[in-house]
């Protein structure tokens, strides 16, 4: 079975990063998605997707992550439940992160979009590394360049 998601949002408010009983980091976000369609209105629509995330990833977020900042998250679906105070059950339904990464800053920042002057080699931080991001093999610099005229498309 497959249990993959992959989002790009903005962060909807300040992360903030909380200690388990065993010590360990975990936060809990939510990331507003645009949708593709604009609502009846002509105004922009989007889902505000729950989400969390653990250890260095939680540590990472909590550290350059701001609201408004544009973050990509790749994960799972995760659900669970608990009793709250009256008694009721709640259900749960959130993205479980196993990588999270910056991908641009707050509209409000004066900083660049760009966060690859926090993230040490310009990496997405993901627990397991060896993700191969920022290497030689991406530099398309010596690509060569074709010389094609507007006369010679079909659709020009």
């Amino acid at each position: 079975m497959i249990n993959k998601v992959i989002l790009v949002g903005r962060l909807t408010k300040e992360v903030e990063l909380r200690k388990t009983n065993s010590n360990t980091s975990v936060c809990s976000f939510t990331l507003a998605c645009n949708r593709r369609f604009q609502s009846a209105q002509g105004g922009q629509t989007a889902d505000f997707i729950n989400c969390i995330a653990w250890r260095q990833s939680a540590e990472f977020l909590a550290r350059y992550a701001s609201k408004g900042s544009i973050v990509g998250v790749e994960g799972r679906i995760s659900t669970r439940s608990y009793d709250n105070q009256q008694g009721q059950k709640v259900y749960v339904t959130e993205v479980t992160c196993d990588s999270v990464q910056l991908i641009g800053s707050n509209r409000n920042s004066a900083e660049p979009s760009n966060y690859s002057a926090n993230v040490p080699n310009n990496q997405t931080f993901t627990p397991s590394s060896g993700s191969g991001y920022g290497s030689e093999e991406d530099d398309f610099s010596s690509t060569p360049s074709l010389d094609i005229s507007s006369d010679d498309l079909p659709f020009y």
